[in-house]
């Protein structure tokens, strides 16, 4: 399972430099304002697949000297990296599954603790709000005045946008389903 998790981070990373060289400290902030919206990882993972995927062949790096500064290493993907991601692209992905722990909370609310489990659907709905706003900025940013329409059809390279868009949808729906919890909940029981 760790090898495939770092497989799918790999490609995560190779498609993330798609974008241009990037210090190994930017990419985890890309990775934690953007790409958050369909893969998480810590900073740590990133470095290290970053020193896995370089001794392949699927990224280069350059070191930058700085003066007061630690020197850093901008990486930029090799052809290798560039023929390892078209042939990820290729496949047909697996399945995924949803594994959310709030949901076996709210499956099992009549037996437990039915306000922890509102304090926490409210909170997954505070986090899912913040989400939302920050992706809204993002796409915003990358509008810059345009028109959807007119993005799409000027842009470059779109899949930022069309994985953007996901984490959109995504956040909305969980808002939507929290307000609907916490209503099934408060109407079940009005005391609380």
């Amino acid at each position: 399972m760790a090898r495939l998790g770092g497989m799918a981070l790999r490609n995560a990373i190779l498609a993330t430099l798609l974008e241009g060289e990037s210090s190994g400290y930017d990419l985890a902030k890309v990775f934690d304002s953007s790409v958050a919206n369909f893969w998480t990882a810590t900073p740590q993972q990133l470095y290290r697949e970053l020193d896995r995927m370089e001794g392949q062949g699927l990224v280069a790096a350059r070191v930058v000297e700085q003066e007061r500064r630690p020197n850093k290493r901008l990486f930029s993907i090799t052809e290798a990296g560039r023929a390892a991601l078209a042939e990820f692209t290729a496949r047909a992905p697996k399945p995924t599954a949803v594994r959310d722990e709030l949901l076996v909370q709210v499956q099992a609310v009549e037996h437990g603790d039915a306000a922890a489990v509102r304090e926490a659907v409210r909170k997954k709905q505070s986090v899912a709000e913040r989400k939302l706003k920050r992706y809204e900025r993002l796409r915003d940013h990358l509008l810059a005045g345009r028109t959807e329409a007119d993005y799409l059809a000027a842009a470059g390279r779109v899949g930022h946008y069309l994985t953007l868009a996901r984490g959109i949808a995504f956040e909305q729906e969980n808002i939507r389903w929290c307000e609907y919890v916490l209503g099934v909940l408060a109407q079940r029981d009005p005391t609380s």
